[in-house]
């Protein structure tokens, strides 16, 4: 780290949108953010031609994170987390259809754009009008769902915003246990396995009991994301801890990266595993269209 960067302010810096919000930090996303990622191509361009089978994506409609301190964090999908994986998929053939809990629009990070990341920008070109305008996601249970459904796996991005909403939606938890049903695949990353305990509402246990799984680290949240300012507070609850509770096994404590894929689960821990839960995202859905 430069001595320049090494001077930025760890302070949270004011949304100047909502009352007592905040961004992250200007150091902060000095260490976090890039202007590249490490996506360096894709495995199966043009794989899949049929058409029939597509994805759900399920994205964070909420910008705001209420914390203990009662500071709002400004957050929303991650994306990175959302366009990197999402690229991967439609470049191997597979549509993206984009929705919301309630239908209203998807919020980004934009301050975690990489500006000069070429499929990153692309992604979000080809994904900006339904992000804008995405369906109502109790819509597409009752319209789009079925044993013969099209969709061949359910996408749900990470960002904070993953926390607020989709933990608690009958809808996305409707959606888990259709796709457990019908042996369709649920991919997801960082903070979007919080989506995960959806599956458990109004049942004795989760679907996902036993299932391993890759998580953003609580140990960052409740560290060195407060310490260098990048969250404005503590979150209310921690994600691996409530997954660990619901009887799955987290298998990472730190951020590196890693991917892991238990049945018709795909998981990656952080930003990091953008790129590559993007490859083994579009490996595992060619194999199976196939």
């Amino acid at each position: 780290m430069s001595h320049a960067a090494d001077t930025l302010s760890r302070e949270p810096t004011p949304d100047p949108a909502e009352d007592n919000a905040f961004f992250p930090s200007p150091y902060s996303l000095n260490r976090y953010t890039s202007p590249r990622t490490d996506f360096d191509g894709v495995r199966h361009k043009g794989a899949y031609t049929e058409g029939r089978w597509k994805v759900l994506m399920i994205a964070a409609e909420e910008r705001y994170v209420l914390l203990e301190n009662g500071r709002m964090f400004s957050t929303g999908n991650h994306p990175v987390e959302m366009l990197l994986p999402a690229h991967h998929m439609m470049e191997a053939g597979f549509d993206v259809d984009v929705a919301t809990v309630q239908g209203y629009p998807a919020k980004l990070e934009l301050w975690a754009v990489p500006g000069e990341d070429e499929a990153v920008r692309a992604a979000y070109e080809t994904l900006k009008p339904q992000l804008k305008r995405p369906r109502r996601l109790s819509e597409v249970v009752a319209d789009g769902l079925g044993g013969r459904s099209e969709y061949l796996a359910v996408f749900i991005p990470g960002g904070h915003g993953a926390v607020v909403g989709l933990p608690d939606s009958e809808a996305v938890g409707r959606t888990l246990d259709w796709a457990l049903a019908n042996d369709r695949f649920v991919v997801t990353l960082c903070h979007g396995p919080a989506a995960l305990l959806a599956a458990s509402l109004g049942k004795d246990e989760s679907p996902f009991k036993g299932y391993s799984v890759c998580v953003f680290p609580d140990a960052l949240d409740e560290g060195p994301n407060l310490e260098i300012g990048y969250l404005p507070g503590r979150l209310p609850w921690l994600v691996a801890d409530l997954l660990g509770k619901q009887g799955l096994n987290v298998v990472n404590d730190d951020m590196t990266g890693r991917t892991l894929r238990d049945r018709k689960l795909l998981t990656g821990d952080s930003p990091l595993a953008s790129h590559a839960l993007g490859l083994l995202a579009a490996d595992t859905l060619v194999e199976a269209a196939a």
